[in-house]
């Protein structure tokens, strides 16, 4: 590739963008670096500048890495965005590839493997860090496990689901997700459905057990 890739570094810790800003910058096949802090400021410096690429966490407040990809992808489906974030479950990638990503890494993976995966996204390829979407022959696909059940929600419902889990009410999810207080509560109720749960409590326990409550 001749013509160098322009970034744009979503993260809302300034330090980690500081980090990360320093390791692009040594790779001769990066061009301009642009920074978000959050989800919204994702999108709209998207539409503001078109980078080559998107690097975006999906931990971030206010509407959150997910709908962020949702909806740079509503506006240019042919947006090539990379995540990399610190959850390493693969229902996390799975979320995300379904959102929009064309790549997700972990914060653990190797600084080199951040350039590989964001240059190989903006000649049009995908990476995927390997070892992230594990093989299990024996693993149920009759849909009743937990991890199924948690996969069988939409991209949507999953955005609902965590918050929910951290113990926001119906009204903070609707203001951090940017949607109406009716919509949050019938997401609620078919996520309720889906997983066999009545309480936020057994919704936060299922998170815990499966290792989605992970803080930064």
């Amino acid at each position: 590739m001749n013509q160098k890739i322009d970034v744009l570094l979503a993260d809302d810790h300034a330090v980690v963008r500081a980090g990360y800003r320093l390791l692009l910058a040594q790779s001769a096949e990066i061009g301009e670096i642009r920074e978000a802090c959050s989800g919204e400021s994702a999108c709209q410096y998207y539409v503001d500048h078109k980078p080559d690429i998107v690097i975006m966490d999906i931990s971030m407040p206010g509407i959150g890495g997910f709908t962020a990809i949702r909806r740079i992808c509503l506006r240019d489906p042919t947006a090539r965005i990379l995540v990399f974030s610190i959850y390493e479950e693969a229902v996390y990638v799975k979320k995300a590839i379904e959102s929009g990503a064309k790549g997700y890494i972990t914060k653990r993976s190797a600084p080199d493997i951040m350039i590989t995966a964001a240059v190989k996204i903006a000649q049009g390829e995908t990476y995927i860090e390997t070892g992230l979407i594990p093989t299990d022959p024996t693993r149920s696909l009759s849909g009743q496990s937990q991890l199924d059940q948690i996969e069988s929600l939409s991209t949507r419902e999953f955005d609902v689901f965590l918050r929910m889990a951290r113990g926001l009410t119906t009204r903070e999810i609707a203001d951090q997700l940017c949607l109406g207080y009716k919509t949050v509560a019938n997401y609620g109720t078919s996520i309720r459905a889906k997983l066999g749960v009545h309480t936020g409590a057994e919704i936060a326990g299922i998170a815990f057990k499966l290792g989605l409550l992970e803080q930064k």
